[in-house]
């Protein structure tokens, strides 16, 4: 599993209905909203990308759609550690409407996701095996009972050489992840869609350049960045045995 995603969606009904009959959405409709969601941050438009791509984007781009009934916008500023603590003006744009967050990272094994209705928080979760659960609000939701009840444990490949260990958490954040995707959102970005799952691949959101005035540079952002990939040693690659351990592999070597 691979899966980032740092999602907001708002919707006046059923999300799987709405999102299912959206078209194209409008421009000058989105970029409405997306001030409204970044006051007084520089907005500008860029270019665009479907639903199924966009859910993690480039840190300072945001993709956005506005629809009468729903909205949403993918932008890694959501992505927060606990969801109780989303910047006040998206929990405000809730009003008299249902939201909801998903954040994941694959890197880490992170998930955390969030519902509000009229921008009262009636759920939040937020886990991950090296911090456990950090948030934990409101009663699971019906897709989290088999995990929360042992019905999905967690497959670990351990890595060689490595004693295995049980894993931290009753389940894999990730599994969780998607099938919460399916449930608050609609559709999954790994795993086999199901019959009448949003295809996210169809639709089409615009894209935009955000920027806080009262932020770092973003060329300075980029200098540390590659001063920080400059200093890193040269990559470990593993590649999968037949007997389903992991074989450490030179960068030279071919992938068997």
């Amino acid at each position: 599993m691979g899966a980032k995603t740092g999602l907001l969606v708002y919707t006046d009904g059923e999300v799987l209905a709405l999102l299912n009959r959206v078209g194209a959405a409008d421009l000058g409709r989105t970029t409405a909203m997306m001030r409204r969601l970044y006051p007084g941050w520089a907005v500008e438009a860029a270019g665009g990308s479907s639903l199924w791509e966009a859910v993690y984007p480039p840190d300072g781009r945001a993709y956005a759609g506005s629809w009468p009934g729903v909205e949403l916008v993918c932008d890694r500023r959501v992505m927060v550690d606990r969801p109780s603590q989303l910047p006040e003006e998206l929990v405000a744009a809730s009003v008299g409407r249902r939201m909801v967050l998903h954040a994941m990272h694959s890197v880490v094994d992170w998930l955390a996701f969030g519902v509000w209705e009229d921008r009262r928080l009636i759920r939040s979760l937020s886990l991950s095996p090296d911090s456990g659960i950090v948030e934990n609000i409101g009663e699971p939701l019906p897709f989290e009972v088999p995990y929360w009840a042992g019905e999905r444990p967690a497959q670990i490949v351990p890595w060689p050489d490595q004693e295995v260990k049980p894993y931290p958490l009753p389940f894999h954040p990730l599994e969780m992840g998607e099938d919460a995707l399916r449930a608050l959102c609609g559709f999954v970005v790994e795993g086999r869609p199901k019959p009448g799952d949003v295809d996210a691949d169809a639709i089409e959101l615009h894209g935009f350049l955000v920027r806080d005035p009262n932020g770092p540079d973003p060329a300075e952002k980029e200098a540390a960045l590659r001063a920080a990939v400059a200093a890193m040693g040269r990559p470990r690659t593993y590649v999968l045995g037949p007997d389903s351990t992991l074989i450490k592999q030179d960068l030279g070597d071919p992938i068997a």
